[in-house]
């Protein structure tokens, strides 16, 4: 894992970077549907927005932070929907101000989290570069659903290492998602950065493999396009499967996307 103050630098980025694709849009773009069924531009940012206020709380009032999680526990997509109605109403510039705030507050947040010092969070606590990376992962996602919606192509960076890292960690929530026993077989992650480094994760001997381009790799994991779409090759029979289930997120999978849905696009 990338020390505490790379991974916030790295997350900073993307939200200046995700905020760009919206600060010259219309009203109207707004109100773009994007690929995920019955959200719009406005809703992708209003989810970040709500996402970021619960990181930003969790750092630094995990007391307050405990009893909204116990709140929503029974009814989690009902808090989202909640969070949706709550931001998505607001005008363009001051969800994309809300939006600016409460991300960079939820990077100050983390920054002060003492050291060695862990975060409440919605199922485990995570120590703050993991729930910093969790964010990274969002970010990305639903950055991509806005630029998908929109027709224009982000350009990757090294800064997917983050997600990269954490796709790791999370190997099992597609088993977790569908009900399904994890392999207790290690996996190994050889990546391919935007900038042409290696990134190798995972034990060298592992011999379930997944082989590629990190940003492939990362939409992916993300479920924004289909496995048939990438450039991502796998060794072994574990392996293999996962490439249809692959999940970086807690909860259920979603549709995805079909193959070949962006054949068209900017990319």
């Amino acid at each position: 894992m990338s020390a505490l103050n790379d991974v916030l630098k790295d997350l900073s980025a993307d939200i200046d970077e995700v905020a760009s694709l919206v600060a010259g849009i219309d009203e109207a773009a707004w109100r773009t549907p994007t690929p995920a069924p019955g959200w719009s531009v406005a809703d992708q940012i209003a989810h970040l927005t709500f996402i970021f206020t619960l990181a930003r709380t969790a750092a630094a009032e995990p007391e307050t932070f405990k009893a909204i999680a116990a709140s929503a526990a029974g009814d989690f997509n009902g808090a989202v929907n909640a969070a949706l109605a709550r931001f998505n109403t607001l005008p363009p510039a001051e969800l994309l101000a809300r939006f600016r705030a409460e991300g960079e507050a939820s990077v100050a947040a983390l920054a002060a989290v003492p050291e060695g010092q862990v975060v409440p969070w919605l199922v485990n606590p995570l120590p703050p570069a993991v729930l910093a990376s969790a964010g990274i992962m969002e970010l990305f996602a639903h950055g991509q659903d806005v630029a998908d919606a929109l027709g224009v192509r982000r350009e990757p960076t090294d800064r997917l290492y983050n997600l990269a890292f954490f796709a790791f960690l999370t190997r099992d929530f597609g088993y977790q998602a569908r009900g399904l026993t994890a392999p207790a077989e290690p996996f190994r992650f050889e990546l391919t950065s935007p900038s042409g480094e290696p990134w190798n994760i995972g034990p060298e001997d592992a011999a379930q493999k997944i082989v590629g381009p990190a940003h492939d790799f990362a939409l992916l994991v993300t479920r924004r396009r289909h496995r048939a779409d990438l450039a991502l090759t796998a060794t072994g029979e574990d392996a293999e499967a996962w490439l249809d289930i692959a999940q970086a997120y807690r909860g259920p999978a979603g549709e995805g996307r079909r193959p070949g849905q962006f054949a068209d696009s900017a990319e």
